[in-house]
């Protein structure tokens, strides 16, 4: 497994993502995560599955300090009234003490970022979490964030081979911040891709495990990958014993022409344009 080295912490390039998993499946998957070798596991508070992942944790037989483990705080307690209690709350249903990493899930337009910041920060000195960051926020969004001193480790964005994050990507990769993949397969939207498909026949892959190497193979790039399937869960971590060419890391680049975006709730802020 490829680890990354961040503010003398190493961290999983390759995790497991819990979204839209109910509280049941999200504990199953998640043990059989770990028992497959995973050590990155991420949750949400929105996501309503805290306590089915904190379960699989505190059951695996696994040392609390050999899991990185991130949750993120819903858009709508994100007020100084709220923050705080929430991030309790979501410490108790993960049957823990403090996360790992604990994020921003979305910007609130109507909680100013210095507000929201502060009580991220506050969290961290409370010792509810090692790290702290954000989560889709573009460029204009993280310039406010970061004037605000906090030191920030990742942002957790859309980013696959179908998306055009150059922009993005080129800012956190000047401050030295890390860019988590979420959706890193487009929801499925990889699969069946002409390109993709060539490659993957080479190593004897697929078009997913493709995906997968071609983000982890970027610098400062961590990838959370949904599956509620335990078979899949093999798959997506057999990405360790192959490594693209530099011709086929530039044939998959150009696929973000099609700038194809999967997540983009009513709420979303103004994404980064090309």
């Amino acid at each position: 497994m490829l680890h990354r080295t961040i503010k003398d912490t190493s961290i999983p390039a390759l995790g497991l993502g819990t979204f839209q998993l109910p509280d049941d499946t999200a504990r199953e998957i998640t043990a059989a995560a770990l028992s497959a070798g995973y050590r990155h596991i991420d949750t949400a508070q929105i996501y309503r599955n805290e306590e089915g992942v904190g379960t699989a944790i505190k059951n695996a037989g696994i040392a609390r300090d050999q899991v990185f483990l991130t949750t993120k705080v819903w858009r709508e307690h994100l007020s100084k009234r709220d923050f705080l209690p929430s991030v309790e709350e979501s410490l108790r249903k993960l049957k823990t003490d403090h996360v790992d990493l604990l994020l921003i899930h979305w910007p609130n337009p109507s909680v100013a970022i210095p507000e929201y910041m502060d009580q991220l920060m506050e969290a961290q000195r409370k010792g509810y979490t090692q790290h702290i960051g954000v989560s889709n926020h573009p460029t204009a969004l993280l310039d406010q964030v970061l004037a605000t001193g906090a030191d920030i480790i990742t942002n957790q964005v859309e980013y696959h081979p179908l998306i055009n994050q150059t922009k993005l990507y080129s800012y956190l990769r000047e401050k030295g911040i890390t860019l988590t993949a979420y959706s890193p397969i487009a929801q499925g939207k990889v699969l069946g891709h002409a390109i993709l498909q060539g490659i993957a026949e080479k190593y004897g892959k697929n078009e997913v495990q493709v995906s997968l190497r071609w983000l982890i193979q970027q610098e400062g790039v961590l990838a959370i990958p949904r599956t509620s399937k335990a078979e899949r869960l093999a798959s997506n971590i057999d990405i360790f014993d192959f490594e693209l060419t530099q011709e086929e890391v530039s044939q998959i680049d150009q696929l973000k022409q099609e700038n194809t975006r999967v997540v983009n709730p009513s709420f979303a802020p103004d994404w980064d344009t090309i």
